[in-house]
C-alpha cells in the first residue's frame, strides 16, 4: 500500500455510513424464523449427498466472561460462578449427540474453533471433556493442515495451562489485547498487563502451537494515534503470526454494555481512519501482508499463502484457509453454514437450553435461510471482494452462467461514485478496489447486496455498524 491513504473530510462524511461486515451473505439480520429443524436436516442430507463430500469446520461458542468489556458486541454472559460452565457443557453434549450423527462419518473435521465469550472460562480438563464428546460424534482429521484454535483472555490463563491446551490438540491460539494504553483500558473496563500477554505468546511457542494471533481494536474511547502506535510497537516486538485489527462497532441500542461508554470519548471518523492507516503502515513495514479487510499475516503463514493463491475464505470466524467446508455452529447463538443454507441457534441461553431439554431429538434452531441462486451468486461476488479486493468477471460468468454487466447493471451504477473518487477500478475483466478502496471493501460489497437495494422493501430494517 504505497499509495497515500488520504481521505478528505468531505469523502469521509460521504462514506461514513452503516453496512454489514459480510462474514456471510446474506448478513445474519436477514435470517428468519421460518427456517427450522426440518429445513436444517434437509440441507445436511443434501450436503452428505454431494459427489465430493466437503470436510467440516466446527465452531463451539462458550459464552461466559468473568467481567464485562464495555466495547464488546459478542453474545456473552457475565458470571464468576464456574459451576455454570459444567451445566453448559452438559447441554452442549446433548446438542453434539443430536447434530453429529447427521453427518457422514467420512467427513473429516479439518477445522475446530472455540470462541466466546471466554473459552478459557472452562478449565483445561473441561475443554478436554468437550473435545472427547466432539470426537465421539465427529471424525477429527489427523492431517498436518488441520486447524484447532481457541480464543484466550490473557487475564485468565497461565503459561502452564497453554501447555495443557497444546496437549489437548490445539495448535492455534488467538489472544485478545485490544489496546495496551492504560487510559483506553480503564475506559473500556479491561485492565491487562503487557508482560502477562507477552509471556503467553512465548508460552504458545514454547509448547509448539503452530500459530498465534493477536486481536486489536481501533476506534475505542480515549484512543489516540500515539497511544495505539505504542501498542502496535509492543505487539510487533513479539511478532505474532497473525494480527486482527478490528474496527469498534458502536451500537449501544443493541449491546447494553456499550451504554457505559461516552459517545464524546469515541474517535472521529478521521481519527479512526488514521488509526487504521497507522496499523497498515506499521505492519506492512514489519513484513506483514494485509489480508482482506482487517487481518494481517506473516508471508509464510497459511492465511497469506491463501490470499496469494486466491483460496482465502471469509466466514463467521473471520478469514480462513478452509473454503471447501461446511461450518457447524454449536452452542448458544452459534451460526452454521451447511450447503446452501445458514442457521442460527437461539441467542438466549435459557431458550437454547430449554429446546434441548424439552424437545427430545430436536435441533435447537432459532432462525436461518435457504439460499436461492441469486443469493449464491452474490455471495460469490461479495466473497471475492472481501477476500481478494477484486472480482474476476469472467470467472463469475463461467461459474454462474450470467452476463456480468447485464446482471449487475444496477450494482455497477452504484459503484460509479467510488470510481470517480479513485476507490474502485472497473475493466472488461475485473472490478478492483484501489489501494485506498481496500479500506472500504464493505462499501464495494454493499453495491452488490440485494437486501440493501433490490429486496430492501420486503425486508425488516437491520442495524449495522458504520463502515469507517
Amino acid at each position: 500500500m504505497a499509495t497515500p491513504l488520504f481521505f478528505s473530510d468531505e469523502l469521509l462524511q460521504r462514506y461514513d455510513r452503516p453496512g454489514p461486515r459480510y462474514t456471510s451473505y446474506p448478513a445474519a439480520p436477514r435470517f428468519h424464523e421460518g427456517f427450522g429443524d426440518r429445513e436444517l436436516r434437509e440441507h445436511i442430507a443434501l450436503s452428505n449427498e454431494d459427489p465430493v463430500p466437503h470436510r467440516l469446520s466446527l465452531y463451539v461458542h462458550i459464552p461466559f466472561c468473568e467481567s464485562p468489556c464495555f466495547y464488546c458486541g459478542c453474545n456473552r454472559i457475565i458470571t464468576r460462578d464456574h459451576r455454570k460452565g459444567a451445566a453448559y457443557l452438559a447441554a452442549l453434549d446433548q446438542e453434539i449427540e443430536r447434530v453429529g450423527p447427521l453427518f457422514d462419518r467420512d467427513r473429516e473435521v479439518i477445522q475446530l474453533h472455540l470462541g466466546g465469550g471466554t473459552p478459557n472460562f472452562m478449565t483445561p480438563a473441561q475443554l478436554g471433556a468437550l473435545l472427547d464428546s466432539l470426537g465421539r460424534h465427529f471424525s477429527f482429521s489427523a492431517t498436518a493442515d488441520r486447524d484447532y484454535s481457541i480464543e484466550l483472555d490473557p487475564r485468565h490463563v497461565t503459561p502452564d495451562e497453554i501447555g495443557e491446551l497444546a496437549r489437548l490438540g490445539f495448535n492455534r491460539a488467538s489472544l485478545g489485547v485490544q489496546d495496551f494504553d492504560p487510559v483506553v483500558q480503564e475506559a473500556v473496563n479491561r485492565i491487562q498487563g503487557v508482560e502477562m500477554t507477552l509471556d503467553l505468546i512465548r508460552a504458545c511457542r514454547t509448547h509448539g502451537l503452530r500459530s498465534v494471533n493477536v486481536d486489536l481494536i481501533y476506534g475505542l474511547p480515549k484512543q489516540t494515534v500515539e497511544g495505539f502506535g505504542r501498542t502496535l510497537d509492543t505487539v510487533l516486538e513479539a511478532r505474532p503470526d497473525r494480527l486482527a485489527i478490528y474496527g469498534y462497532a458502536h451500537l449501544p441500542e443493541v449491546f447494553r454494555a456499550q451504554t457505559q461508554l461516552k459517545a464524546e470519548d469515541l474517535p472521529s471518523a478521521a481519527t479512526r481512519l488514521a488509526l487504521l492507516r497507522l496499523a497498515i503502515e506499521k505492519l506492512t513495514a514489519a513484513g506483514y501482508e494485509h489480508i482482506g479487510m482487517d487481518h494481517f499475516a506473516l508471508p509464510e503463514d497459511e492465511l497469506a499463502k491463501a490470499r496469494r493463491s486466491g483460496s482465502l475464505h471469509r466466514n463467521f470466524m473471520g478469514y480462513t484457509t478452509h473454503a471447501e467446508t461446511d461450518l457447524i455452529g454449536l452452542g448458544v447463538s452459534a451460526i452454521s453454514h451447511i450447503g446452501a443454507s445458514f442457521s442460527q441457534n437461539p441467542r438466549d441461553l435459557g431458550t437454547w437450553e430449554a429446546r434441548l431439554a424439552h424437545q427430545p431429538d430436536a435441533l435447537p434452531v432459532w432462525r436461518g435461510l435457504s439460499l436461492d441462486a441469486d443469493d449464491r451468486l452474490r455471495a460469490d461476488v461479495i466473497g471475492q471482494i472481501m477476500c481478494l479486493g477484486e472480482i474476476d468477471i469472467r470467472e463469475v460468468e463461467a461459474g454462474h452462467g450470467i452476463d456480468f454487466r447485464e446482471y449487475f447493471r444496477a450494482a455497477l451504477a452504484r459503484l460509479e461514485p467510488m470510481v470517480a473518487d479513485g476507490l474502485v477500478e472497473i475493466t472488461r475483466e475485473r472490478v478492483r478496489a484501489t489501494p485506498r478502496g481496500q479500506l472500504l471493501l464493505r462499501h464495494v460489497a454493499m453495491a452488490f447486496d440485494a437486501y440493501l437495494h433490490e429486496r430492501a422493501e420486503a425486508m425488516a430494517p437491520a442495524r449495522f455498524s458504520k463502515a469507517i
